[in-house]
């Protein structure tokens, strides 16, 4: 006898909350639809449904998007790295104490290598015909940042290695619920062919029918909620055995209906968000005015605060982290989000004085400051000019009409391209591609949990007049 498994997945949904409603309405009808035909059904999440760029999200700590799943009644999730190092240890760690699902993933510990008691590292879930699927769940390892938190999260490889070993001989079918993205994903397929499906997440994969490495089917659904994946699986129950599977990924606006249920807990959860946002941070007595492509006093003052907090020599950001000026009144916390709403983090690097030449020759070109940038935790529309503190540079114009970096002063003396700097800047800096000579650099501070709009709530407060409560 053939029986058919459907799986329904979502990933990276990054609190885009506007596309949810949807998929909360498709899911549940698609799943009444299954179980009316005795077929068996699993929703999954593959991580990064948090992300705090949102007023809902930074208001709750995340609390509010376990609600929305648990409202969806998913079977399992496991976490990505915007619930593992966005949020404070506390935060985490007690984000999924009324989680109506299961939290899967096996390579994260307390730092004294014990297992939350909210996180496993496989499930196995058993169909009436005997059939056992197990599932299993890894997520990115980003030590550093998970160590300063005070998480120990391990190398996933080895997890899944350890847990395939654990489950040997305890289930027919298996998938892995996986957070480190499609090149991950891939080697994983051939390296572990016992494992059937990988659900992928953060890289924001498109897998219009899934891909299959060796014998594993690999599927992704983008970010967003822009789309959500099915796969069906068919399993000879009689031989326990898989037979036949495949992916599709549904695009969510070609889905008509809404969840109404979930549109009115949305209006709710939006208007409690702003009245907690609403807590005055400073008042200013003049506009603090931000320009994206020059050294704004918003942004001059943002490279000051950076500065000052990670105790560097210099400091370097990029305008366009902040969104909008800040008008003549009264600040919020609600306001400090809407114009910095990136779960960015301050660090402080030490930078041998040719490779800081070579990023402020790169981060002063007209490309660079240009630049549309996603990812990295950046939530803006464009990286802008780089401003510094402690550093000045005489530009000159070239016969072509563009501008070229002439001298490089450092405290007010030429840059040294022997001396090693202590420059405070902004995490992104040192992860991705955007500057190759901050992320090979091996001395990195990073300053957590806070992020970069908490270093300007202290700026703000300490500088202009605060606010007594």
């Amino acid at each position: 006898m053939i029986e058919t498994v459907h799986i329904y997945h979502t990933n990276d949904l990054h609190s885009h909350f506007e596309n949810w409603p949807k998929i909360v309405h498709y899911l549940k009808t698609k799943k009444h639809i299954h179980k009316s035909k005795n077929e068996t059904v699993f929703l999954f999440d593959i991580g990064d449904h948090v992300d705090r760029f949102h007023p809902i999200t930074e208001a709750t700590g995340g609390v509010a998007n376990v609600e929305l799943l648990n409202h969806l009644t998913p079977d399992a999730i496991t976490i990505g790295n915007n619930e593992g190092i966005t949020l404070p240890f506390e935060a985490l760690d007690r984000l999924y104490n009324h989680a109506q699902f299961s939290v899967i993933v096996s390579n994260l510990f307390y730092l004294d290598g014990t297992r939350p008691k909210w996180a496993k590292p496989y499930v196995i879930k058993h169909l009436q015909n005997g059939v056992r699927i197990g599932i299993l769940g890894v997520t990115v390892c980003f030590e550093q940042f998970y160590r300063q938190l005070g998480w120990m999260i391990t190398e996933p490889m080895a997890n899944i290695k350890e847990t395939l070993e654990e489950i040997r001989g305890k289930a027919d079918v298996i998938i892995l619920l996986s957070h480190l993205g499609i090149s991950d994903d891939e080697w994983i397929a051939q390296q572990f062919p016992d494992i059937d499906v990988i659900l992928g997440a953060h890289t924001h994969h498109v897998l219009d029918r899934g891909k299959l490495v060796g014998n594993t089917l690999l599927a992704g659904a983008g970010k967003f909620g822009q789309w959500l994946g099915h796969i069906e699986l068919k399993i000879d129950s009689a031989q326990k055995k898989l037979v036949n599977k495949k992916a599709e990924i549904i695009e969510t606006k070609t889905i008509e209906k809404e969840d109404v249920f979930t549109i009115k807990w949305l209006d709710q959860k939006k208007a409690e968000s702003a009245q907690k946002l609403n807590e005055a941070v400073v008042e200013l007595k003049e506009e603090l005015r931000i320009d994206w492509f020059s050294d704004s006093p918003f942004a001059k003052l943002l490279a000051s605060a950076l500065k000052e907090w990670c105790d560097g020599e210099v400091s370097m950001v990029n305008a366009g982290v902040l969104l909008e000026s800040l008008p003549k009144g009264l600040v919020t916390k609600g306001d400090l989000h809407r114009i910095c709403p990136h779960p960015i983090n301050p660090c402080k690097i030490m930078v041998q004085g040719d490779q800081l030449k070579e990023v402020i020759l790169q981060a002063r070109t007209k490309e660079m400051e240009q630049l549309k940038l996603k990812g990295l935790g950046f939530r803006g529309k464009v990286m802008g000019r780089m401003v510094f503190d402690g550093i000045e540079t005489v530009m000159e114009t070239l016969e072509d009409g563009k501008e070229h970096v002439k001298k490089i002063f450092v405290n007010g003396k030429h840059l040294d391209q022997n001396h090693v700097y202590a420059v405070a800047t902004i995490d992104m800096f040192t992860l991705g591609p955007l500057y190759p000579q901050l992320s090979r650099v091996k001395n990195k501070i990073y300053f957590m949990p806070e992020l970069l709009r908490d270093v300007l709530a202290w700026k703000l407060s300490k500088q202009f007049l605060q606010i007594h409560q």
